[in-house]
């Protein structure tokens, strides 16, 4: 949970001095993480995620690229009883693993979850969902702009993480092939006329698309 340098340090040290502590579930899993290099938001990121969820009022959520289940646990204490909350991973150890804190936590009734590819996992629901968040696999992320509209309510958010990739995207002529597609999503994300864009440079960078 190190910064990414895209934010000024010491303000970056001063917020994060601010988060509330966690409960003994979140810490478990960020120690694991920082400990085995996992992937995951973080609290900063995952209080923004909480917050957009308890706002429009958001009771179907579908996680696309969940590991361990950090913020999928976020999720699923922002949309509260009666919410749902679709995990997905490709890895059945990550599930099985995340399963155990969800239950720890007291929300696994609220979690679904599925194993596979999570772009696949996405195409096949027929229902609308209050909030897609995605954190696939970066070169992924432009085939995802092709399945989240159809399936987001109108008012809906299209959540997206690490869009700005450590600042790699503001290269001219990027050369890894993952800085290249998040900046062909961030163009195409935000010329999509059915959506209304931002960018947030909290940690990562953060996108949040409202279906219009």
């Amino acid at each position: 949970m190190a910064g990414y340098n895209i934010v000024n340090e010491a303000a970056e040290r001063y917020t994060g001095g601010l988060l509330p502590a966690r409960d003994a579930v979140l810490q478990e899993m960020e120690r694991e993480a920082e400990k085995r290099d996992i992937a995951i938001v973080g609290p900063e990121v995952a209080r923004v995620l909480y917050q957009y969820a308890r706002i429009i009022g958001a009771k179907r959520v579908f996680e696309m690229g969940s590991a361990i289940g950090y913020s999928t646990l976020w999720w699923a204490r922002a949309v509260g009883e009666g919410g749902q909350v679709f995990y997905t991973d490709g890895d059945k150890k990550n599930a099985s693993e995340a399963r155990g804190y969800f239950e720890r936590a007291g929300v696994a009734e609220r979690v679904h979850i599925e194993v596979g590819d999570a772009l696949e996992l996405l195409s096949e629901q027929k229902q609308e969902f209050d909030i897609i968040f995605n954190d696939v696999d970066k070169e992924d992320y432009p085939r995802v702009l092709h399945l989240a509209p159809s399936r987001l309510r109108r008012g809906g958010l299209f959540i997206t993480d690490n869009v700005l990739w450590s600042g790699r995207v503001a290269q001219a002529n990027a050369g890894e092939a993952s800085t290249r597609a998040i900046q062909e999503f961030n163009r195409r994300l935000y010329s999509m006329p059915e959506f209304f864009t931002t960018i947030s440079p909290i940690r990562d960078g953060v996108a949040v698309a409202v279906k219009l």
